[in-house]
């Protein structure tokens, strides 16, 4: 792996990402406005959003960063781009880690004006600090870019990769948790549940929510641990894309 290279695609990305307004807006307007309208919904109803927003501000980012990674690394793929780029000392790797590297930035962009929405505007209580939801939710939008470049290698369309969505991400939420608390689940669902990373996810942010420490900066134990894992699964998913990654679409 070449920092160099790795540098060079993150530009390339981010470069591209600048130029098209749409997907621009998609990533950075529309989960402030997902959370606004969450906030609207529960505005005479009671604490709702403080329930449910800690987990949608994990959620969101997971799913859109997904999407976008999955159509954008195909896209690459079927226009010959990643050929040319392979062609040259640009290794598979190398072109995955730089679109990591790239959507981590616009990730971390992304976070910080949904938190700051949800905390300063919205007035969501939580006990943890408000830089902590931040860190969960740029891993999260991690996640979902690794995972999204992982499928990506399995479609041989942009529409087939958009169908990756109900295989990959609907089991994943309606057992993280959200619905229903992961113990209470049958017992072969929750160990189906253990083994899905956005559970991990879900559960990082409802515990910076509901849970204050004096240890870690004001975090408990437990996020750092699920932040952990969710860094394993992000790594495990980079290597398998990697090792699966097409020159290009037959």
């Amino acid at each position: 792996m070449s920092p160099r290279i790795l540098g060079a695609v993150a530009l390339r990305v981010l470069t591209q990402l600048r130029r098209d307004h749409r997907t621009l807006a998609m990533l950075l307007v529309l989960p402030m406005l997902l959370m606004s309208l969450l906030w609207w919904m529960f505005a005479n109803v009671g604490p709702g959003f403080d329930r449910f927003g800690p987990a949608l501000l994990a959620l969101f980012p997971f799913i859109i960063m997904f999407l976008v990674t999955s159509v954008t690394t195909l896209r690459e793929r079927s226009s010959g781009t990643l050929e040319r780029l392979l062609a040259m000392p640009t290794r598979k790797v190398d072109f995955l880690g730089g679109y990591a590297i790239a959507f981590g930035l616009v990730a971390a962009v992304q976070s910080v004006l949904a938190v700051t929405l949800c905390v300063w505007v919205l007035d969501l209580d939580i006990a943890g600090p408000p830089w902590m939801l931040t860190v969960v939710a740029v891993a999260d939008a991690l996640l979902g870019t690794a995972l999204g470049l992982l499928v990506s290698a399995f479609a041989r369309t942009e529409f087939q990769a958009v169908q990756f969505m109900p295989a990959v991400v609907v089991p994943q939420i309606l057992l993280c948790g959200l619905f229903v608390p992961r113990p209470l689940l049958p017992r072969v669902l929750e160990v189906v549940s253990d083994v899905l990373p956005l559970s991990y996810a879900v559960e990082a942010m409802n515990n910076v929510a509901l849970t204050a420490s004096s240890d870690f900066g004001g975090v408990d134990s437990g996020v750092w641990t699920d932040l952990a894992v969710i860094a394993g699964f992000v790594l495990a998913a980079l290597v398998l894309g990697a090792a699966t990654l097409r020159r290009r679409t037959a």
